[in-house]
């Protein structure tokens, strides 16, 4: 587990920080490497761990959690991305004629 002590995190973060590794680990992420990018994910979305007390409740953050999954080609411009489909588009072309 990365360092720190999970105890003043809430059973629903706990939940969150496991599916987002598990999300990780299904790309291809290493599992120590998974599991320090879960719980930064968890922090930047709701400041660490929660305190208990009246009036301490804060809006969660989801911006990070979305943020993953427009990494890819969502992220790149128009032409950007028309240029690595044609280009792509060559690669299947030229291998299909050397097999």
């Amino acid at each position: 587990m990365p360092q720190g002590d999970k105890s003043k995190y809430t059973d629903k973060q706990k939940r969150q920080a496991e599916h987002i590794e598990e999300g990780y680990e299904k790309r291809g992420v290493s599992k120590k490497t998974a599991e320090g990018r879960a719980w930064a994910t968890v922090n930047a979305m709701g400041g660490g761990g929660k305190k208990s007390g009246s009036g301490r409740g804060k809006e969660t953050n989801k911006a990070p959690a979305k943020k993953g999954g427009r990494k890819g080609a969502a992220s790149l411009t128009t032409a950007k991305r028309r240029a690595a489909g044609k280009k792509a588009a060559a690669t299947r072309k030229r291998r299909a004629r050397a097999a």
